[in-house]
């Protein structure tokens, strides 16, 4: 008990120091939101709050006939649609994986899971082949389509079924009469309520982060993501150094669909947590 009182100081330096170092990046965002440029390059203090951040607010948004809010609606689209259909995807392949007996069921799996140690930089190029020969480069679809193919996603669904959904269930539906889909959607789906968050925000936060694929499947600018538009202005700094704030704010104003998706979020892995407590 003694050894537990004094290790508990030690953890809390611990925990605050890890805290403060993901805080930190954040804070200084905040901060700089509300300079001018002027008072981005001469004070760069972590505590010198100024009175600019509605009036950066407003250039953001007017800036280039309103494309930062072009692109934020297209990373919602993105990401929302995506990650809607990406997690159903997924719950149905992890469903079948784990209670379905077919042939070859551990190979496929075994590849699916192989699928998770490719980098997304190495399907980049293959990708912008396949689309450009189906002439869907420029489009939505070339950014949506890939996004919606998650071998992580499908790893976390089978756990989840494994761990959520019984097979005495899903055999008492079954003698009651009830089809394959409609035990799927009726008792399976509900009982991973806690898995399929946890899928739906890593497809989420992953598709709005994504960089690369946009990068390299789009050229108009309307159909940018966020992070891509961004990255294009800060390019131009040297041409304009106001960019520079609408840059900063605007990756301020990027991070809060991805905050808000985890608190609204939050409260169903703690019931899921409860429920497991309760059946333990």
């Amino acid at each position: 008990m003694n050894m537990i009182r004094k290790s508990q100081p030690f953890n809390l330096v611990v925990l605050v120091g890890i805290s403060a170092y993901f805080v930190l990046p954040i804070w200084w965002l905040v901060v700089s939101a509300t300079k001018t440029q002027g008072e981005l390059v001469s004070d760069a203090g972590l505590f010198s709050f100024s009175t600019h951040f509605i009036d950066n607010l407003i250039v953001l948004f007017s800036r280039g006939n309103g494309q930062f809010g072009r692109w934020l609606v297209n990373s919602v689209v993105y990401a929302g649609i995506g990650a809607i259909v990406g997690t159903l995807l997924s719950a149905a392949v992890g469903y079948a994986l784990s209670k379905y007996e077919f042939r070859g069921r551990n190979a496929l799996f075994n590849i699916i899971l192989a699928g998770v140690l490719v980098p997304p930089a190495a399907l980049a190029l293959p990708l912008f082949l396949m689309f450009s020969q189906l002439g869907l480069t420029n489009t939505i679809w070339s950014v949506l389509l890939p996004s919606l193919v998650s071998p992580l996603g499908v790893y976390l669904a089978r756990v989840s079924v494994d761990a959520a959904v019984p097979n005495e269930l899903l055999e008492a539906a079954s003698i009651d009469g009830a089809s394959g889909l409609r035990t799927f959607f009726a008792i399976a789906l509900p009982l991973m309520g806690p898995g399929l968050v946890t899928i739906f925000l890593f497809q989420f936060v992953g598709i709005w982060n994504n960089f690369l694929l946009p990068l390299v499947m789009l050229n108009d600018a309307w159909l940018y993501p966020v992070t891509l538009g961004l990255y294009n202005w800060s390019g131009g700094y040297i041409q304009d150094s106001t960019l520079a704030t609408s840059v900063l704010i605007g990756s301020l104003v990027s991070t809060l669909p991805v905050i808000v998706g985890f608190v609204m979020l939050q409260r169903f892995w703690n019931t899921g947590l409860s429920q497991g407590a309760v059946k333990a």
